[in-house]
């Protein structure tokens, strides 16, 4: 199931210690909600960087990263910071996501806007390919927030 939030903090939901986000496959985190994260977890920024310079994180790759209460799932959907984000990416990315997620036993898991702002894709298109990613997976509830207001 898909819960739209359209404003907040992907780490003020109650109940939510597992989040995702977009993340491009060259080690840059420095705008957006990405950069949320590099800040929350720098330690998973270090590893992601490189992963990313050793050319092992491709396109609709996940990398997830464990920290004490939880799991961040890093979804390769862009090549570059300059690119826009992928369309086929962002579903097989979400897929792995939600069988990585089976696997743990996570049921509750945040997440941003993907693919349209910084990704430069249309949020409708997105939603749909998140939906249709969604529906196949009965025991996960996905959290996404639409608009950040965190300090970016």
């Amino acid at each position: 199931m898909v819960t739209y939030i359209e404003r907040g903090d992907i780490f003020n939901i109650k109940g939510i210690n597992s989040y995702a986000h977009g993340c491009n496959c060259a080690g840059a985190m420095g705008k957006g909600v990405a950069l949320q994260f590099k800040k929350k977890f720098p330690l998973m920024y270090k590893q992601y960087k490189d992963l990313c310079a050793s050319g092992k994180y491709q396109l609709g790759d996940v990398f997830l990263y464990q920290f004490d209460e939880g799991f961040v799932f890093n979804l390769a959907t862009q090549q570059s910071w300059k690119t826009k984000a992928d369309k086929d990416a962002i579903r097989t990315s979400l897929t792995k996501m939600f069988d990585i997620a089976c696997k743990y036993d996570i049921t509750q898991i945040a997440l941003p806007k993907i693919g349209a702002g910084l990704g430069g894709l249309d949020w409708m298109e997105v939603k749909l390919i998140i939906e249709n990613v969604v529906s196949k997976y009965a025991n996960i509830n996905l959290h996404v927030v639409e608009n950040f207001d965190g300090d970016i």
